[in-house]
């Protein structure tokens, strides 16, 4: 792990269930008020616009940050970010920073190649963007957020987004604001090359890495060529942490876990198939011990943080599980909770 600290835990929320029709917007809420009661680092919720409909993650965070006092708050992984444009994103974020007292923490992504899915294609149509112009895009919005964040006369001029003399106010109350790079570059998808510039990217822009479907040894090998890239770049790797976007579904019967996993990733992502030979880089599903035992292996693959959500539809039931079981006995690989607000 970097820095040789222990990890901590954190919990994912469904919001596309209630797109879905699962739950309830008033129950994710109260899953985050337990998270914040019961000692957990951070709460996290998903992001699209119309390839995954949900609710939308801004508005529903100024929501969590309304009922909660102590979790870190973030987006995993804002994959819509290039659609927006930086002076409106910088100022929402900014706002939810000043509501939350200084706990949110941005994770950025690139968002879907085109090509996938005709849901997602439709929605760079109407947002009026190329899929192909995603990474100058992203590049260029991280760096006019932190210009916006930090600068009272902002001027950036890039290909695709450009202003002058821009003064943001209210600025974020944590300074700097930390940007972190969700990013799971396979070789088979993208080729070595594109694993190469995918991890130089965050070595190079990013506060933090946050990635998923990668198992503990990857996870481990492409954790430490983003530390060795952002040293190469002249950045300090000491600073940089990792998450891990991770399921989790615990049952006395390892086989109705891992059914109840499958179904849930296959409802949640539809019209994706999950075979069962994916769902370890998806969700850690069985029994207890086995649960607890993947989990570990992350933590010795130097997760700094991992955020767990529930792969089941009864998603308060699972909670209580992690809450009574699951984290208890991970307590001496987990950090103690400190308050994640009052930062200057």
């Amino acid at each position: 792990m970097s820095g040789g600290l222990k990890t901590s835990f954190g919990l994912t929320l469904s919001n596309r269930g209630v797109a879905l029709g699962r739950f309830t917007t008033e129950e994710l809420l109260h899953l985050a008020e337990v998270a914040d009661r019961s000692g957990w680092h951070h709460v996290w919720v998903g992001d699209s616009i119309l390839n995954k409909p949900r609710l939308e993650p801004i508005a529903l965070l100024g929501a969590v940050a309304g009922r909660t006092r102590r979790v870190e708050l973030g987006v995993g992984c804002m994959a819509t970010i290039v659609q927006r444009h930086p002076v409106l994103f910088a100022l929402q974020w900014a706002s939810l920073d000043v509501i939350s007292n200084g706990r949110m923490l941005l994770a950025a992504c690139l968002g879907y190649p085109g090509g996938m899915t005709p849901s997602g294609d439709k929605e760079y149509e109407v947002m009026g963007i190329k899929a192909r112009e995603r990474p100058q895009r992203f590049v260029e919005m991280i760096e006019a957020l932190r210009l916006l964040w930090s600068d009272e006369h902002a001027t950036f001029r890039g290909k695709y987004y450009a202003f002058d003399d821009v003064n943001l106010d209210p600025k974020p109350v944590r300074r700097p604001c930390p940007i972190w790079i969700a990013s799971n570059p396979t070789e088979r998808a993208i080729g070595p090359e594109g694993v190469e510039r995918a991890l130089r990217r965050v070595a190079r822009y990013a506060d933090g890495w946050m990635t998923g479907t990668t198992r503990p040894p990857d996870f481990a090998a492409k954790w430490k060529r983003i530390r060795e890239y952002a040293t190469e770049a002249g950045r300090d790797a000491a600073p940089l942490k990792s998450c891990m976007y991770y399921g989790f579904n615990v049952q006395s019967n390892a086989r109705d876990a891992t059914r109840q996993t499958k179904e849930f990733l296959e409802a949640y992502y539809a019209p994706l198939q999950f075979p069962e030979d994916w769902l370890p880089s998806w969700a850690a599903s069985g029994t207890l011990d086995q649960v607890v035992t993947m989990l570990r292996e992350y933590v010795a693959a130097g997760a700094d943080l991992i955020t767990l959500r529930p792969t089941s539809w009864d998603q308060e039931g699972q909670v209580r599980i992690l809450i009574e079981q699951v984290l208890p006995a991970l307590k001496d690989v987990a950090v103690h909770h400190t308050p994640a607000g009052t930062r200057g």
